[in-house]
């Protein structure tokens, strides 16, 4: 019935533009309510990501009412809110776009089962994705579990025209009531960290779209070459809006789309790595177990490490071994780490400190503003070689060497650490100010010594590799 009020539940699309959801709901003509729910799932997140979706939701909230719409804010259970909800407000109609971790899909699954055995409309739409990930097959009809096929099979594919943004939502009669975002206290875990960070981050769908235009105006020309030196801008930094979804991924595959079609040479390695990003829902939707396990089974008998003391010095920055304690401190001060130090850090912890990469992940999971359940489950798995499509064990990065050929002048690495630098700079600065006071550190202090030398390392992590051979054979 045109009267009958539409709940659109938010979580992970906070835009207004290239959200089908959204259009389809204005298009609809009846009266929506938006609602974001801080339900069990969103509680279970990490500081960073959890005060980062706080910043992001009121943003949106804005937005809405740029519009003419409001967002409702309600804590709970989801399906106790959403019922609640169509009760008060007469509701015939609950949509909501797809997420695909398995907590949520429990989660969706029943929301969607019990709401349609009450006679209320229970939709899910696609919108974080550019291609569903059952919609994405190989010759024999099964998933992809190698990255360069799953490339060749989605690059020539259609993908949707982005919608265009409403410029109006129809509203309720009555609004329902909603909570105080201020109250729910999203940022508490961050502590001190977070005024830190707040100078790094890029809050909305607004910021999301002009960093997207200054990306193709320049530095796609030089992606390919530029994107593993982690101090030079060369990225487009857009992990942090789309993990949020405050802008699409349809945005960004049309954007570079027209810039590959210019003629600008980064563009086809951008979109590959999008479709990375694609590749890594592809493989949590048919293998959810890669998110607690290790992806290959064979590797559950691999003697890492559980959590020790070495890792809490690879966690506070302290290993002595300069590019991987520089992006430890990157992710401290901007909530986020380049791809590059990404991978030497990983790799670090799982071969060099033969560290189980749940313990890296879980760290990740609770420090990046950008954490992404998909891309993180599987970034780790990769460098620990316990993954689909993995570097091999013995490819063991040394850091060093790493360093001279990524940072081959130090910026990076002075950048972030103040005991290097003869007159520290204020990211290297701000790295005291954001990590716990109970760690100790000064940046007056003595650079730590090396833990470990890294020949010795990889030599400890290549004997681990060939006994677990032996053990196998």
């Amino acid at each position: 019935m045109p009267e009958t009020p539409l709940i659109l539940w938010v979580r992970r699309d906070l835009r207004l533009a290239d959200n089908s959801m959204l259009a389809q709901a204005a298009a609809s003509g009846r009266p929506v309510i938006p609602v974001f729910i801080l339900d069990a799932e969103t509680e279970a997140l990490g500081a960073a990501a959890k005060w980062r979706l706080g910043l992001g939701v009121a943003a949106f909230s804005k937005a809405l009412e740029g519009i003419g719409a409001r967002l409702i804010l309600r804590r709970g259970a989801a399906l106790d809110v959403l019922q609640a909800l169509v009760a008060q407000t007469g509701a015939g109609a609950v949509h909501w776009a797809r997420l695909y971790d398995p907590a949520a899909k429990a989660r969706d699954t029943e929301v969607k089962s019990v709401l349609r055995a009450a006679g209320v409309e229970a939709v899910s739409h696609a919108g974080h994705l550019l291609f569903e990930p059952w919609t994405v097959a190989t010759g024999q009809g099964g998933f992809y579990k190698v990255y360069s096929p799953f490339w060749r099979a989605v690059k020539g594919l259609d993908v949707a025209v982005p919608a265009a943004a409403p410029t109006r939502l129809k509203a309720p009669q009555v609004w329902p009531a909603s909570e105080v975002l201020a109250d729910w206290q999203m940022g508490r875990s961050m502590r001190r960290g977070a005024d830190v960070v707040a100078r790094h981050v890029n809050v909305g769908e607004a910021l999301a779209q002009a960093r997207l235009a200054a990306f193709l105006d320049g530095p796609v020309d030089n992606y390919k070459e530029q994107r593993d030196f982690p101090a030079i801008e060369a990225t487009s930094r857009l992990s942090e809006n789309l993990t949020y979804g405050e802008i699409g991924p349809r945005m960004l595959w049309h954007g570079g789309m027209r810039a590959l079609h210019e003629g600008r040479a980064g563009a086809e390695h951008f979109l590959k790595e999008l479709v990375w990003r694609e590749f890594a829902y592809h493989l949590l939707h048919h293998t959810p177990q890669i998110t607690t396990r290790n992806w290959r089974e064979d590797w559950d008998s691999f003697a890492w490490r559980g959590d020790n003391d070495d890792a809490e010095r690879w966690r506070r920055g302290m290993t002595g071994e300069p590019f991987v304690d520089a992006a430890m401190r990157e992710m401290y001060v901007t909530g986020t780490m380049h791809n590059r130090a990404r991978m030497i850090a990983a790799s670090y912890l799982t071969k060099h400190l033969l560290t189980d990469w749940q313990v890296g992940q879980r760290w990740f999971a609770e420090c990046l503003t950008d954490w992404d359940v998909a891309a993180n489950a599987m970034g780790w798995q990769w460098a620990a070689g316990s993954g689909p499509d993995a570097a091999l064990f013995f490819r063991v990065f040394n850091p060093a060497t790493q360093a001279e050929k990524f940072d081959p002048k130090a910026a990076y690495r002075h950048r972030f650490i103040a005991e290097l630098a003869q007159e520290p700079g204020a990211d290297a600065l701000s790295f005291f100010d954001a990590v716990p006071r109970a760690w100790g550190l000064c940046a007056k202090a003595a650079y730590p010594d090396r833990m470990i030398a890294l020949a010795a390392g990889r030599e400890r992590a290549l004997a681990a590799y060939a006994a677990r051979n032996s053990a196998k054979s």
